[in-house]
């Protein structure tokens, strides 16, 4: 178990239980220590086999330490997350987000919003303090409930982001699979007037990583745009932090080009955004840009850093999740901060765009004329693997060897694993995940084939140097 760009996370079957328990109980100590003594703390999950058992055990945990738990059962993590704020309350929210079903994990927000690395080095030692003599398991008992307040709350919130009716005329379908949001967003799309059929919903949990999205995934939703030619198609990962956007074409409107929409239908001022987002995303779109390292809790950093200068905050991963870092007038109303990936906000900003421009989807990524970019992973791919191969490519002779095929690397960005600009202009960008043993890949290129070209080599070359040193 440890923490990751979001999370602490591991197998599901080393965190139910004791475990669990113990990382709750360190951040029960944490929240102690910066002020926070008892109190609610809102606890959520999403749909996977294993998180209603952890999610319980959390609760039981919590209220041994003395705090009150409120079970608000599966929603959305956004909205967890906002009633909890709204409440100046805390939070504990258990997904896995994208990675497999057999995998977990457990967010955490104090009452300001989601922890930051410091309170997670916090967490940590607090664990380490105690994992040798921390009791289990404390009595079970029926929490205080609420869902329905919370997903209401939620609702209202997102209900003002467009004018009414703004999405009349649209045909859109909603990707359900096993997401947390599958009811919920197809209720407010269709209260802004769209024609939404929802598609694709599954019993068995289903992993969508709206960076990486697998192809079994976009032949179905090619289909789906075809058969009842869609306008586009929505969805989001487990816990709706991530938005999943498909357009008109049945083809991925990519998470940094989501993160511009909302970042411009907003009117930020200042942008927070990770070093894997699209490069072309920059001043020239009339905000300050400010590239940070992978994971939400360095964007949240970086935001709260920027919010001393005033204006209009907002911060994005390239996965689509937006942060939205200071109060911002939205549809003639004050939209509140909600420093936590959202999906809903996203999406409804890139459809309201659609919306007010008369633009499909694939016209705005032509208008925008960024670099093309795609990105992949290799799953299964041991933490160990990823960290000795990064220590082989540290130096500039072995990591233009690796890159050999694409030309020659003209500099190197560091900032978050290894992201090399060829002399051609093209990107090769390689980092171990924060949070799975998955090793991943972006490029930037001239067309989409080149850029999946690049992607595709690279992990290739990535497998076999690992297989050769074995």
């Amino acid at each position: 178990m440890k923490f990751g760009s979001s999370g602490v996370r591991g197998l599901a079957s080393e965190l139910v239980g004791r475990p669990s328990g113990l990382y709750t109980e360190g951040f029960a100590r944490r929240l102690r220590s910066t002020g926070f003594e008892q109190g609610r703390v809102f606890v959520g999950r999403d749909l996977r086999d294993s998180s209603q058992t952890i999610a319980e055990d959390c609760m039981a945990a919590l209220a041994a330490t003395g705090f009150q738990p409120v079970d608000c059962g599966p929603i959305p993590t956004p909205a967890l997350a906002f009633y909890a704020r709204r409440h100046d309350a805390a939070a504990l929210m258990v997904t896995g987000s994208h990675i497999p079903a057999d995998r977990n994990g457990i967010k955490f927000y104090g009452p300001k919003g989601e922890i930051d690395k410091a309170d997670e080095a916090a967490i940590t030692r607090h664990v380490a303090d105690l994992s040798d003599r921390y009791p289990w398991p404390p009595p079970h008992a029926d929490w205080q409930t609420g869902h329905e307040q919370a997903l209401a709350a939620f609702r209202d919130r997102v209900d003002h982001i467009l004018a009414p009716r703004a999405l009349s005329g649209m045909r859109l379908g909603v990707y359900q699979h096993s997401t947390v949001a599958a009811e919920l967003l197809v209720e407010i799309l269709r209260s802004y007037g769209a024609e939404v059929i929802p598609v694709g919903k599954t019993e068995v949990f289903v992993p969508v990583d709206t960076e990486a999205v697998g192809q079994a995934t976009m032949a179905k939703v090619k289909d789906w745009v075809r058969e009842f030619k869609f306008d586009a198609v929505l969805s989001a990962d487990a816990d709706a932090d991530r938005p999943l956007i498909i357009d008109e074409k049945g083809e991925l409107f990519r998470g940094d080009l989501i993160g511009l929409a909302a970042a411009l239908f907003l009117r930020a001022d200042i942008v927070l955004t990770p070093v894997t987002s699209n490069s072309g995303i920059s001043e020239a779109f009339g905000f300050n840009v400010k590239r940070t390292k992978v994971g939400s809790p360095f964007v949240i950093e970086g935001m709260n850093a920027a919010r001393q200068a005033g204006g209009i905050v907002v911060g994005f991963e390239a996965n689509g999740g937006v942060l939205l870092g200071s109060d911002c007038p939205v549809n003639g109303k004050v939209l509140s901060a909600l420093p936590t990936r959202d999906s809903f906000l996203p999406i409804l900003a890139v459809l309201g765009t659609m919306a007010s421009t008369g633009k499909s989807l694939s016209s705005l990524r032509e208008t925008w004329n960024l670099p093309v970019c795609a990105s992949e992973r290799l799953q299964n791919f041991p933490v160990e693997k990823s960290r000795g191969l990064m220590r082989r490519l540290a130096g500039r002779d072995a990591l233009q060897q690796f890159l050999a095929p694409f030309g020659t690397v003209a500099d190197v960005d560091e900032t978050d694993g290894l992201r090399a600009r060829m002399a051609s202009g093209e990107i090769i960008h390689l980092r171990p995940s924060g949070n799975a043993p998955e090793f991943r890949c972006y490029a930037e290129a001239a067309s989409h084939d080149r850029a999946t070209e690049i992607v595709a080599i690279a992990l290739e070359r990535a497998r076999d140097s690992t297989e050769a040193v074995q």
